[in-house]
């Protein structure tokens, strides 16, 4: 079994290796990783670097059920790369690794280093329908 804690100082340590880099360019080629579980968290620390970078209000990832993925930033309304059906479960399963939200579901705060600084995201799961969400805060 792996240890999820890990996986909160493997986005810390992914926001560190992007920080200089296009997180949209990033975010757009990020599912045709060979490797999901790595592909997600890296998915979720350019989401975080997008959102810090462009002072989003929030990001959000819906999964429907049928397997859709729809990512929304709100600073603008405007879409984002998707990840792809894949990544994003892993994204899901990532989050409820880290956050430790029972049942996928609920909202909690999540302390995130970037570089020589932290920032603290609010996030939100929920499901419904056969679908999920997760909303990313920034404050």
């Amino acid at each position: 079994m792996k240890d999820k804690e890990s996986l909160h100082l493997k986005v810390q340590d992914l926001c560190n290796c992007f920080a200089t880099t296009d997180p949209l360019k990033e975010m757009s080629i990020v599912k045709n990783g060979a490797d999901k579980q790595e592909a997600a968290l890296k998915w979720l620390a350019l989401a975080a670097l997008h959102g810090v970078n462009n002072n989003a209000e929030q990001i959000s990832i819906t999964k429907s059920d049928d397997g859709k993925v729809a990512v929304t930033a709100e600073y603008r309304k405007t879409d984002l790369p998707s990840p792809g059906s894949e990544v994003a479960e892993k994204i899901f399963e990532s989050l409820i690794g880290i956050t430790y939200l029972e049942g996928g579901e609920g909202k909690t705060r999540l302390a995130l280093g970037i570089r020589d600084s932290s920032i603290d995201l609010s996030i939100k799961m929920k499901s419904r329908d056969g679908g999920k969400k997760v909303t990313i805060r920034f404050q």
